[in-house]
């Protein structure tokens, strides 16, 4: 057993984070800085007029003033690729400030430079600019009838539709069916860190300081639009202060800032302020969800149609693929997703935290919920004799766990004790009630090989090296953890290097591939230099290991042992300074299985929550959750945990408090702050569980490492709504559930 992979060690950069001596994207200071500020479009569909500058030119400390009047064009028209695919991944299929026309509201009109921010901020206020606006598509009543059906969705990667039977058959047959339409505002992701780009010219060469999910993303992105060679761009992360999904793709603020710093001959900085966040990265786009379910009697689902409706930009044809829970996790036999789509005047929506299956669990986890009360069956039970043992191509799942992680989660929640008639259990002017839900998320393989090096130097000292970044989940920590178990050394001698395109490639930590993708490579890097080290050893006349079959060596403490005879041992350090080398290094490389492996690829787990509802006053308050989940292994349960929890958490936020809607007159949105956009705060959390299920998977890398920075949030919004139905007896499909709602929903 390893010493130190699956131990729940401290991270590494935690000092570095509580000290303040960790730097951020927006900590970078550079001789000569200038500071950039987006003016955004006040009309959410038409065309610029005229913009006028002179009372901007005149304000104290501007360098220059960028519009599509004198803005370069780019080299080449941005197409929408998801930057796990290893391609350009511009947010969005259309760049700014190229003509006059205007797509939706906050969209860039002008960037304004000036030497402090607080200069640029005044002098974009005094821009005048006119309009001739047009009539916005800001919703979805204002597009279905306008609706069309998708052929691909989610950057084209996935086929809009997704079908097997005759459901209609199966629905018409059914002994039991239901039909249910839920309605879902739109989410916005809010990270801590406003996104921030700092640019820095050096004659043709361009250093980008960007906070971002994925550097290479950036890189590839940033050189296609300004038609630079690759090796021209390098891109540099050090902290990012959190994602979510919004810092995935690469928009247009990051190439304006290049832009910018070419424009006035300075490095420029370009901080995306709070409200600017709400129409600058992307979104969870509004949604309305109908699926219907056909069961026979003894609780069997026989099919399942499940269609979604929602918001696209007028350039791309995005939707969250919500269909690929309904589809696997119970598996029916007969079975259509769909998605369609509406033209709007919004930018184009995005990855966000466990994409469609967020939303598309909710629909599914509720419905299931409606049907073990229409059935008189227990939700755990109905969940369990359906989920079946392959996925529905007849593949068996690379690991599964869900019937384990239900049955251990009901165990330690005190299910067998819940009275499921709803409405039944008080604590004083409180209703109390308890959900369940399944959740699954894709282990999706569409990224290149990804890339790593392992070097040890003649003191037995480590540097491990990939270009992936730190965004709050522990990276550092987990792969100076590989590192160090694939090289049989003590994790205090390893220093792991990252947030540079200069270094070996990985592609973008988004879809919960990161910890999968990361880890395979460090570990193979880091396994290569450990056989590479061995051969040096048993290949040296003057080792005491000379000699030795490779295989009877074993690794520990930085030193090489013979399984025969563990009195011949020699370290790391010795071998290397005896042959005159100051170090040795590895590369070590992975290459994804390919999307079509014969396997079903999820990652499996069960949430479950307890709720109290003012009968009067209609709020919702979650009182404690449990989240038990089978991510295969685990590298470092205390980093897996916080993930877990964070998502769990998340789920609850969507369910209470999460939601913006877009006014339709303006096509602006409501709500561009923390003060008004309600996300959880340390009074909301309820007492919080999240725990595992082992299982192994020897199909998703060579360690088996499935991911958990999405599944904690699949589901979590289900149980609290199953558990606000047990309280109340009023099945609510709409989110988030404000008092105002739930209030509706309550006996007078």
């Amino acid at each position: 057993m390893s010493p130190v992979l699956g131990k729940p060690v401290n991270r590494v950069d935690g000092p570095d984070k509580v000290t303040g001596t960790g730097r951020y994207t927006g900590d970078i200071v550079l001789p000569g800085l200038a500071h950039a500020m987006i003016v955004r479009s006040a009309v959410a569909n038409g065309r610029v007029l005229s913009i006028d500058t002179s009372l901007a030119e005149a304000a104290g400390g501007v360098l220059g003033i960028m519009t599509h009047e004198n803005t370069p064009k780019v080299a080449a028209q941005p197409k929408l690729v998801p930057s796990l695919a290893g391609q350009p991944a511009p947010g969005e299929s259309f760049f700014p400030m190229q003509d006059d026309q205007v797509h939706y509201w906050g969209q860039p009109v002008a960037v304004v430079v000036a030497e402090t921010l607080e200069d640029a901020a005044y002098a974009a206020a005094l821009l005048d600019v006119t309009y001739e606006p047009g009539v916005p598509v800001a919703t979805i009543e204002d597009g279905r009838n306008a609706a069309y059906e998708a052929k691909m969705i989610f950057g084209g990667l996935m086929p809009a539709r997704d079908e097997r039977g005759d459901v209609d058959s199966a629905l018409a047959d059914a002994e039991v069916k239901l039909d249910l339409t839920y309605h879902y505002a739109a989410n916005h992701h809010n990270p801590i860190e406003p996104a921030v780009t700092t640019a820095q010219w050096d004659g043709d060469r361009l250093t980008l300081y960007d906070s971002t999910m994925g550097v290479r993303a950036t890189q590839l992105t940033v050189a296609q639009l300004l038609g630079m060679p690759l090796s021209d761009v390098r891109v540099i992360t050090h902290f990012v202060g959190g994602a979510f999904g919004s810092k995935a793709m690469v928009w247009p603020h990051v190439t304006l800032a290049a832009m910018a710093a070419r424009f006035v001959g300075r490095p420029v900085r370009l901080a995306l302020t709070r409200a600017q966040s709400f129409t600058s990265m992307g979104l969870r786009e509004e949604q309305e969800q109908r699926m219907r379910v056909a069961a026979r009697r003894d609780g069997q689902v026989t099919g399942i149609k499940h269609e979604k409706l929602s918001v696209t930009s007028p350039f791309d044809d995005w939707a969250e693929p919500a269909t690929g829970s309904s589809s696997q996790v119970y598996g029916p036999e007969n079975y259509l997703g769909t998605h369609h789509l509406i033209r709007g005047n919004t930018m184009t929506p995005t990855f966000t935290r466990a994409p469609g299956e967020s939303f598309g669990s909710f629909t599914l986890e509720c419905t299931m919920d409606a049907l073990a009360y229409e059935l008189g069956m227990d939700p755990v039970e109905l969940r369990i004799m359906n989920h079946p043992p392959v996925d529905p191509h007849g593949n068996a799942w690379s690991s599964d766990g869900l019937a384990d992680c239900l049955r251990s989660g009901a165990d330690r929640f005190g299910w067998a004790e819940r009275d499921m008639t709803p409405g039944t259990r008080r604590d004083g002017n409180w209703l109390i009630g308890t959900g369940v839900a399944a959740a699954g998320y894709p282990v999706a393989f569409f990224m290149p090989v990804q890339h790593a090096r392992a070097r040890i130097f003649h003191d037995g000292s480590v540097i491990i090296q990939t270009s992936t970044q730190e965004f709050g989940t522990g990276v550092a920590t987990a792969m100076s953890q590989v590192a160090a178990d694939g090289l049989g050394v003590d994790m205090d001698v390893v220093r792991f290097e990252l947030g540079d395109t200069d270094l070996p490639n990985t592609t973008s930590a988004v879809g919960s591939m990161g910890a999968t993708m990361v880890s395979s490579a460090v570990h193979n890097a880091a396994t290569t230099l450990r056989n590479d080290l061995i051969a040096l050893a048993v290949n040296d006349d003057a080792s005491p290991l000379h000699g030795l079959s490779p295989s009877s060596v074993r690794v520990g403490d930085g030193r090489m042992t013979s399984t025969l005879d563990p009195s011949i041992s020699e370290s790391y350090a010795d071998a290397l300074q005896r042959n005159r080398l100051l170090d040795m290094e590895a590369l070590g490389s992975w290459t994804p299985p390919p999307f079509d492996t014969p396997h079903g690829l999820l990652t499996f787990g069960a949430q479950f929550a307890e709720v109290a509802v003012d009968k009067d006053l209609g709020l919702v308050r979650v009182r404690r959750m449990l989240g038990v989940f089978a991510p295969g292994r685990v590298l470092n349960p205390k980093l897996a945990r916080s993930q877990l929890m964070g998502g769990m958490l998340w789920g609850m936020q969507q369910a209470i408090h999460e939601g913006n809607r877009i006014d339709r007159q303006s096509g602006r949105w409501a709500l561009n702050s923390l003060g008004e956009y309600l996300v959880a705060v340390h009074a909301d959390v309820p007492e919080i569980e999240a725990d595992f299920v082992e299982v192994e998977d020897d199909v998703v890398g060579p360690l088996g490492v499935k991911g958990v920075g999405e599944v904690g949030q699949v589901g979590a919004a289900a149980a609290v709504a199953n558990a606000v139905f047990h309280a109340t007896g009023h099945r609510f499909t709409e989110l988030p559930l404000t008092p105002e709602l739930v209030m509706s929903g309550l006996p007078g």
